[in-house]
């Protein structure tokens, strides 16, 4: 197996299609093997599946959790002695929520690469950071929601960071203008969930008329999507209402899941999501499970490296999308990029953001 210290050393979006996939069939199908030994229920789970793990060519002939297998099952590859911290997923009231285990070495491999990717994009300099988001979310350091933990992890690219909503989801209007004051002339990083943006952002800076000037902002966004689909509200209309209401023009949406927690996929310049070195994305057909092909509609796989203390390292989601193209994306960067589409009909709302209510 590869070196874990040596994963974060990588280019992340540099190797060719033969070069990055004979790395992921081999680290892939080493990491099977080690959650096959040190995780009683997989290995059984593996053994049903009747997959040669020893003569498999690619790392899509691997067998795949359900993404709902760890709703069900305690799922873990190190003993209770080892675990450093449990993340939990988002869930409505009522519904059951995914339950992570990591040691400490998987929780700092996870860290890295995430500051990895997203220094691509930011750069590497910690910038003053605004949080789209309250500071009352924040609550139990051992027990993360998928809420919680984003705004935490993305919380290391920044500094001097401020929170723009108050305990009560109000938009903190002359703490903003206090911050902008202070950090005028500079770039500011900024983070949330996408429809908390919308609704407590976006729609009160018009209900205030306040026109703060963050041209010169970098935000990144993710999950919530169900809810503005809901409200039929495209990708290009929410880009256009934070260039109209505050002049952001640098905003990147991205594609993760507390299952792979690290293992993100960046939205390029060009509007595309992108899979980096130490992950991928297999598009598979919901009739039988094959592997489906460039720009074909089909199930999300999310395949990744990072998962060492549980066996989350092939997953299927519930969401569908399709690959649009590897390699020859405008913007540069080799791997696939690729799109998604929504939840599967009858999957569970699950977003970070799509399961906030707003308490009466």
């Amino acid at each position: 197996m590869f070196d874990v210290n040596e994963l974060p050393s990588l280019p992340a979006y540099e190797w060719a299609h033969e070069e990055k996939h004979a790395f992921l069939t081999r680290e892939l199908t080493e990491l099977t093997r080690h959650h096959a030994q040190h995780c009683p229920e997989y290995a059984r789970m593996l053994s049903a599946w009747g997959t040669d793990v020893e003569n498999v060519q690619s790392f899509e002939e691997l067998p795949f959790l359900p993404v709902r297998l760890f709703k069900e099952l305690s799922l873990k590859s190190v003993v209770d002695e080892e675990l450093h911290k449990t993340m939990t997923s988002s869930g409505t009231t009522g519904q059951q929520v995914s339950r992570i285990y990591l040691d400490r070495e998987t929780s700092t491999l996870q860290s890295k690469i995430l500051s990895r990717i997203v220094g691509e994009f930011l750069g590497k300099q910690r910038l003053p950071m605004i949080i789209l988001d309250t500071s009352a979310i924040i609550k139990n350091r051992a027990m993360f929601s998928a809420r919680g933990a984003g705004i935490l992890g993305f919380s290391m690219f920044g500094r001097d960071k401020i929170y723009a909503l108050d305990e009560n989801m109000q938009l903190d209007v002359e703490g903003l203008k206090a911050f902008l004051e202070k950090h005028e002339g500079e770039d500011i990083f900024l983070f949330g969930f996408t429809f908390m943006i919308w609704q407590h952002f976006c729609a009160e800076l018009r209900r205030v008329g306040y026109r703060p000037d963050l041209s010169r902002g970098v935000l990144i966004h993710g999950g919530g999507w169900k809810k503005l689909a809901d409200q039929h509200i495209t990708t290009q209309q929410f880009k256009q209402e934070l260039n109209e209401t505050c002049g952001l023009t640098r905003v990147h949406d991205y594609y993760g899941m507390v299952e792979q927690t690290g293992t993100i996929y960046m939205e390029c310049e060009c509007g595309h999501l992108h899979a980096p070195v130490w992950s991928d994305i297999t598009i598979r057909r919901s009739t039988d499970f094959s592997v489906a092909d460039v720009g074909e509609l089909g199930l999300i796989q999310v395949s990744s490296l990072l998962p060492h203390s549980y066996p989350g390292h092939v997953l299927l989601t519930e969401d569908e999308g399709r690959i649009l193209g590897e390699e020859d994306c405008p913007c540069g960067r080799k791997g696939k990029y690729f799109e998604i589409i929504g939840r599967i009909k009858r999957a569970e709302v699950r977003g970070c953001s799509d399961t906030y209510e707003q308490k009466k």
